[in-house]
């Protein structure tokens, strides 16, 4: 059996969008209604992707919708629309299609004739080729009609082949469906991790603690303070941190007697070792 498509150049009939506002008013009417196909239901931003994909390869804002899916993270248009645009495409001469042989020997032919092109595009799609793409004898569709589904993969073939400015790049649906959904990494949540100039504020604010908790006199915390503030003007401390600090300072400072004669040297910086001297003080 063979079928000849005549090209038909007529524009498409419908409802013209003239702006963004407008496409987006009625993607939110038809997301909202039982017009929508399943998976564009209560979702107007998708619609209207959908009918921005179409109206670029030539369709209504209504044919968009029923013809552009989303499959496997990817755009796609179904066969019987990636044909009607083909069809009604100047440079299209010709589209045949037919089946040869039956059972594992069927075959799928597609003829698709670009006008000023010596010879057709002919595509042919066999059960031995679905077979070998682990798609014969899939539960659905290719059980059911496998005829149907082998013309539709040699027409998809065709098509994007010979009429690739048609489609734009479309895949057809049909074809996207066969392949496997990729897998996705799980996303787990982890602790940010510090910067870098974060991380030395933090130790320098751990010895400043430590050096604060073993100052003896008033005049060792005021060193720690006047350090304190050097860090916070320059940017090293927060003012957050810096007002922890100064917190901790004026508390042992209240808590200081004059009867500690005692005056501890050192520098106006919180090294280690200087901690560990002032802790065995």
């Amino acid at each position: 059996m063979s079928t000849e498509i005549s090209t038909n150049t007529a524009p498409a009939r419908g409802l013209a969008l003239a702006s963004f506002d407008d496409a987006f008013r009625f993607s939110k009417m038809v997301a909202s209604s039982e017009f929508a196909p399943k998976d564009f239901r209560g979702k107007p931003e998708s619609c209207l992707l959908a009918i921005q994909h179409g109206s670029e390869v030539g369709l209504s804002p209504m044919q968009s919708l029923q013809s552009i899916a989303v499959i496997n993270g990817r755009p796609t248009i179904w066969g019987d629309a990636a044909l009607a645009l083909v069809q009604s495409s100047p440079v299209c001469e010709y589209v045949r299609e037919y089946t040869e042989g039956e059972g594992d020997a069927l075959v799928a032919v597609c003829e698709a004739k670009r006008r000023g092109y010596p010879q057709p595009t002919v595509v042919r799609f066999s059960m031995a080729d679905a077979k070998r793409a682990g798609l014969a004898g899939k539960s659905g569709p290719w059980s059911q009609y496998p005829a149907r589904m082998l013309t539709l993969r040699a027409r998809g073939f065709a098509l994007r082949n010979a009429f690739a400015d048609a489609l734009r790049g479309l895949i057809t649906a049909e074809e996207a469906q066969d392949y496997p959904a990729p897998e996705l990494t799980p996303v787990t949540a982890s602790k940010p991790q510090p910067k870098p100039a974060d991380t030395a504020a933090a130790e320098d604010m751990t010895k400043a603690r430590r050096a604060i908790a073993a100052a003896k006199t008033v005049d060792r915390l005021r060193q720690i303070s006047a350090t304190v503030t050097e860090r916070l003007d320059a940017g090293f401390y927060t003012p957050t941190q810096a007002s922890e600090l100064v917190e901790l300072i004026d508390t042992r400072v209240e808590l200081m007697t004059p009867s500690i004669e005692a005056e501890d040297s050192g520098t106006e910086h919180f090294d280690a070792q200087e901690i560990e001297a002032e802790a065995r003080a």
